[in-house]
């Protein structure tokens, strides 16, 4: 488990402080790892579209990913529905 950072500033910090900022580092991991997910696969995804690959069959993995980040609260929801879109034009364009 991560450990909170231990310097001297958290000397004085309440227990349930120290607490709040190993969850804080736990939660930064979890949002990170939605975060390289998501932008993974949307690049996959637009370089398959550049390259004429067959785009279609990884589109959903993409919406998948997106709504994942929706869920975890690392993106907002008009946000994960205008990369959506956008990447749904991406397809129709090619």
């Amino acid at each position: 488990m991560a450990e909170a950072p231990k310097n001297t500033k958290l000397a004085n910090r309440k227990e349930s402080a120290i607490k709040a900022a190993r969850v804080s580092v736990r939660r930064r991991a979890i949002n990170l790892r939605r975060i390289k997910a998501m932008k993974d696969v949307t690049k996959q995804f637009k370089k398959l579209v550049a390259g004429k690959g067959n785009a279609a069959e990884l589109l959903p993995k993409a919406y998948q990913a997106i709504d994942k980040a929706v869920k975890g609260g690392v993106l907002k929801a008009n946000t994960a529905a205008r990369m959506k879109s956008g990447l749904a034009k991406r397809l129709a364009v090619k």
